[in-house]
């Protein structure tokens, strides 16, 4: 197994120089200049290509892209141009907010997705089975940013029960010493602190878990369908095993599979599809820093971003992979 988690490690390499070339090559073709937006509209051409100069940006971009790769390659992930901040400096400060959102998304949408698939699927062409396929046809459907702004307008504005963004109330903020990064995880070594912090995490939470609910509830369903028409379980039911036995012995731990995949690809989509979640609610994490980048034409942040979070995608993923093992013992890794 490990010769095997050695080599789907070496693959990372070229599918991480892949990524930084296309991410270079799409941000030099984005129009703007970093120069303009520091320095605003009104400012002289002579400012511009003085600061153009200081910024390195007249350098061809083949040079340009060798100095960011030969950089990478050291572990420096260079240096925004905006405030002149390290990359690895600002992704040690942002990654655990995003990180601490996708757990949370992730385990909203297995918690319920799951329980609600099983049972559409032994309850078939019942009306749970219609309501739970409805409803995941239905969150697939819900655009990110319309259903973060309704759950603000429903929950913050009208009923007041949740804030509307960041991850502290102000009087909270000004107390709470972070530890981790992880606020929940603070949260328990500062009990005044706690309630606030989940509180502020509800609502980012249910709007990034939505869609990885609805297809959790939808690959369940179908994968449970699948499994209880095997002779197996019959076999089991022949036996006169209780139909819970049944089901969560024979039947579920067969299902696993296809649904183990898609939480750990889901959840790393989540790293970085939580652009729009990030910027509705004012989360300080990765996904609105990514988005300022664009905005300020920062190429350093926009880079050093999309490959950090490539990198934990591919190796989630391959997480992903080595648990197979777990859940089924006939799978066997050389």
């Amino acid at each position: 197994m490990w010769s095997y988690a050695g080599r789907r490690l070496l693959s990372v390499i070229p599918v991480l120089f892949g990524i930084s070339l296309l991410v270079f090559i799409f941000l030099h073709l984005i129009p703007g200049d970093p120069a303009v937006v520091m320095l605003g509209e009104r400012a002289g051409p002579e400012r511009i290509a003085e600061l153009r100069s200081k910024l390195g940006l007249e350098r061809p971009l083949w040079e340009q892209y060798l100095l960011f790769v030969g950089n990478l390659l050291r572990g420096d992930l260079g240096t925004s141009i905006f405030n002149q901040l390290t990359i690895n400096e600002q992704l040690a400060r942002r990654w655990p907010a995003t990180f601490e959102l996708a757990i949370a998304a992730t385990l909203f949408a297995v918690v319920i997705g799951i329980p609600f698939g099983i049972l559409a699927a032994v309850r078939k062409n019942t009306l749970l089975d219609n309501l739970a396929t409805s409803f995941s046809l239905l969150g697939v459907s819900l655009p990110v940013f319309w259903l973060g702004l309704l759950l603000v307008y429903l929950f913050a504005v009208n009923l007041q029960w949740l804030p509307a963004g960041g991850r502290l109330s102000i009087d909270v903020d000004a107390v709470f010493k972070p530890i981790t990064g992880f606020y929940v995880l603070d949260g328990l070594f500062q009990p005044q602190s706690f309630w606030d912090v989940v509180r502020h995490l509800i609502l980012p939470a249910m709007t990034l878990g939505t869609i990885p609910l609805a297809i959790l509830t939808r690959i369940t369903r179908g994968a449970m369908l699948e499994v209880l028409t095997q002779d197996y379980v019959r076999t089991a039911r022949a036996k006169g095993q209780t139909e819970r036995l049944v089901i969560w012995r024979h039947a579920l731990k067969n299902a696993l599979l296809p649904v183990v995949t898609i939480i750990g690809l889901q959840f790393g989509t989540l790293l970085g599809g939580a652009i729009l979640t990030e910027t509705i609610f004012s989360w300080p994490g990765i996904g609105s820093w990514i988005y300022e980048g664009i905005l300020n034409r920062d190429y350093p942040v926009v880079q050093g971003g999309v490959i950090f979070v490539a990198l934990v995608f591919v190796v989630v993923n391959l997480v992903v992979d080595l648990s197979y093992a777990l859940l089924d013992p006939r799978i066997q890794y050389r």
